[in-house]
């Protein structure tokens, strides 16, 4: 079945799987749906604030990984009035190690405009919650469906897995995206629209999983496209990834007894406001004498240890390689203009992404976890 044909399909489906499909799926969900800090109970309403801060904290991480900040975010501050009145320091440093550093930051602005604007209450529409620093589509759609109910489906990876299957779209993604957002909105139920996301989602995330799905046990089983081909793991489509240009670049480990200098990125750009150790510019070609001309100016300091090995991390566009240089400054050293000395044994109070943790570890010959 084509795309176009699909859509064509359903644009009138019959009164029957009008309410098949969306009742075999709350049916299923009732049974098997996942207990997830942020989910409210069968019954209870759910809280827009843990809606929206668990949707900003899973854009491109897994509940697992997520589960622990989630925690400890609520536990530091149990409402959006709360985490309006924090700063964005704090807030970044409660995010270090999550990764994408895009989003605590949007996280931090949106709670302020609700705090500010809207008295700490969040828009109860899709056009109301757009309308919020930091919150697109997608994310508008998953709060006012889960939280408020309203008719409307957004559309996850998981989501976009089920329904690419069970309409087996041969349209490549992202070009995909309208179709299938189209096709996954006659999934909704006449009610319980919140529930009838996280159904999918859930279908997505336990049974119809991207390797090897569980086809016996899932309540759409009959009716899937592409399970009838026996194709259901070429789906969906996907376009070639493009790799980005590897980068590299030079970090420089200055010690003063127990003390690390440190300085504050940019708050705008690529791990804005985030911690890190003086460096040279990331660059496609860079040589490592002129990255090492970038090495901070301190008197008194010893002579620049190339560590051997390099340090390697993968951001979303792009591989980084970056050499690691070793120095150790005399006491009463001051720290350039810029930057500051704060304690190693202090680290983990510092918004230090993972790329800066691995540069430490690297150059303390400290494990990892040790610096976070």
């Amino acid at each position: 079945m084509s795309p176009k044909s699909a859509l064509k399909a359903k644009s009138e489906p019959s009164q029957a799987e009008t309410s098949s499909r969306p009742v075999a799926l709350l049916a299923w969900y009732d049974r098997h749906r996942r207990r997830l800090p942020w989910r409210a109970a069968p019954g209870e309403t759910s809280d827009p604030y843990l809606v929206w801060l668990s949707e900003i904290m899973l854009q491109q991480t897994t509940v697992k990984a997520v589960g622990p900040y989630f925690e400890k975010f609520v536990a530091r501050w149990p409402d959006v009035t709360a985490l309006g009145r924090a700063s964005q320091d704090d807030v970044l440093r409660m995010w270090a190690g999550l990764g994408y550093y895009s989003r605590a930051r949007n996280l931090y602005v949106c709670a302020v405009a609700v705090t500010r604007e809207h008295g700490g209450i969040f828009p109860d529409t899709e056009e109301g919650l757009r309308a919020l620093p930091g919150i697109g589509p997608y994310t508008a759609a998953a709060i006012a469906a889960i939280a408020f109910d309203r008719h409307t489906m957004p559309v996850d990876g998981n989501i976009e897995r089920v329904v690419s299957r069970l309409f087996a779209v041969e349209d490549e993604l992202p070009q995909a995206k309208p179709l299938i957002q189209q096709l996954a909105a006659t999934l909704l139920a006449n009610s319980r629209a919140g529930d009838s996301a996280q159904a999918l989602m859930d279908l997505g995330a336990s049974i119809c999983t991207p390797k090897k799905p569980a086809c016996s046990l899932c309540p759409l089983n009959e009716d899937c496209t592409a399970r009838l081909q026996g194709t259901q793991e070429t789906f969906p489509r996907k376009a070639p990834k493009k790799s980005g240009t590897l980068r590299r670049g030079a970090a420089f480990v200055v010690t003063r007894g127990e003390e690390l200098l440190v300085r504050s990125r940019p708050e705008k750009g690529l791990l804005g406001g985030m911690t890190e150790v003086p460096g040279s510019d990331w660059l496609a070609g860079q040589d490592e004498a002129a990255a090492k001309l970038q090495a901070p100016a301190l008197k008194g300091l010893s002579r620049w240890h190339r560590k051997m090995g390099v340090v390697t991390h993968v951001f979303t566009h792009f591989p980084l390689e970056l050499v690691v240089y070793t120095a150790k400054a005399e006491a009463r050293t001051r720290a350039p203009e810029g930057m500051r000395w704060v304690p190693v044994a202090t680290l983990a109070d510092e918004a230090l992404p993972n790329v800066m943790r691995k540069v430490i570890a690297h150059a303390l010959n400290l494990s990892a976890g040790s610096s976070s």
